[in-house]
């Protein structure tokens, strides 16, 4: 409200100076000819000074002034045009001023009112974080989510055979009661008939039957169930089944998308921008959430305020050799199977450097130099690793591994 006052004050302050301008007209400004005409009264008084004191005969001062006073005379007749036609009448003046504040007020308020938000508080970064959280812990239950959650469309018709076989499924898994197997079977099968609430239910059981054995896996499983029973939503207890995935597996791939959706969901784009683009460095290109969070991580970012430029998409894992290659590699001499060796090692490194890759394509290339006995590009490859992936244990991890089995990692 206070912006809304101070905005509309400097807009009155502006068109009230404009007002006055107008109605009083500019003061201090004379036309050319009445300047010519104070010249020509100098002059005038100037001949008559010059008489007296003798420096000009009566016979001069004559025809100096009727030249002087020819001159007053076109003067004062240019006085009179120039006034005429430069002087608008008052009353235009007055209604030319109250147009102008009308405009001026009127137009700054529609434009506000129509682009900004009237009435609405200053929001600062702690009053934000505090109104995330209080979303954080207000938000609706799973159940509750699961009522008002709207179908997703063209879901494909299921198969009757299909249909008939988990209803048996269900029917055994009842009449057993513990059979862990039976209740996995059960959960992907009510999923792939869209009954996502009877999947993580079954999923639930299978967690608890596995009496603390349950991994990260298991946890994302029961998430992702229960978000797409949600519509969409992440609920509080499919956030308690992702903080069990995350504290197990820090880098499980589901348990991070939801995550980051999920601050999204509570007004948090500055968590979810960070753990989405953690989750893009350690993601395989075709991982099912690379495409969702690709097409909204530049908004993320801008939301975030957070200058960010979307790398390009990493390409796949380095293609083996073909069948072709193989024939091919049988009739080399064993210096010509090095230099092609040498040469796919050097695509894949020349790839890694101005593309990018995830952690495995590292580690392949870490592996393979080492085998190839080069252990000084190695050790760099090694070297260069530990700057790209330093914040990310895990894939660090992976690429250490190789750089261990290549002989220059401790």
């Amino acid at each position: 409200m206070l912006f809304t006052i101070v905005s509309i004050g400097l807009a009155a302050v502006i068109a009230a100076i404009l007002f006055v301008t107008l109605v009083r007209g500019r003061r201090g400004d004379a036309p050319t000819a009445a300047y010519d005409l104070r010249v020509y009264q100098d002059q005038l008084r100037e001949v008559e000074r010059d008489l007296a004191r003798g420096i000009i005969t009566e016979e001069e001062a004559g025809r100096i002034r009727n030249e002087v006073s020819r001159r007053v005379l076109e003067a004062d007749r240019k006085l009179k045009q120039q006034t005429g036609a430069t002087q608008a009448p008052q009353g235009a003046n007055l209604v030319a001023g109250v147009v102008i504040v009308v405009a001026l007020l009127g137009g700054a308020w529609l434009v506000y009112s129509r682009t900004g938000a009237p009435g609405y508080p200053d929001l600062p970064l702690s009053a934000r974080i505090a109104a995330a959280d209080e979303a954080r812990q207000d938000r609706p239950r799973q159940a509750e989510a699961e009522a008002e959650a709207i179908p997703f469309p063209n879901q494909p018709a299921a198969d009757p055979e299909h249909v008939a076989m988990v209803a048996k499924l269900r029917d055994v898994v009842a009449e057993r009661g513990d059979d862990l197997r039976g209740y996995l079977l059960l959960a992907r099968n009510e999923a792939a008939l869209g009954n996502f609430q009877a999947a993580y239910k079954a999923q639930s059981k299978a967690i608890e039957l596995k009496q603390g054995r349950a991994t990260a896996e298991d946890f994302a499983t029961l998430a992702d169930m229960m978000v797409l029973a949600a519509g969409g939503y992440v609920s509080p207890e499919a956030e308690a089944a992702l903080v069990q995935a995350l504290n197990r597996d820090s880098s499980d791939g589901t348990s991070l998308y939801y995550w980051g959706l999920m601050q999204i969901q509570v007004g948090r784009p500055d968590i979810a921008f960070r753990i989405w683009r953690q989750l893009l460095s350690i993601s395989q290109p075709d991982d099912p959430w690379v495409a969702p969070v690709r097409s909204q991580m530049e908004e993320l970012a801008w939301r975030a305020g957070v200058e960010y430029t979307l790398p390009p998409l990493a390409a796949g894992p380095m293609r083996g050799p073909s069948s072709e290659d193989m024939e091919a590699a049988a009739d080399m001499t064993p210096e010509q199977r090095q230099e092609m060796i040498r040469g796919m090692v050097a695509n894949l490194s020349d790839r890694l450097a101005t593309e990018g890759g995830s952690p495995q394509q590292w580690a392949q290339l870490v592996n393979a130099l080492g085998v190839l006995g080069d252990t000084a590009q190695a050790s760099a490859i090694w070297t260069e690793a530990q700057q790209v992936f330093a914040q990310n244990p895990q894939a660090l991890e992976t690429v250490r591994a190789a750089a261990r089995a290549a002989g220059v990692a401790e």
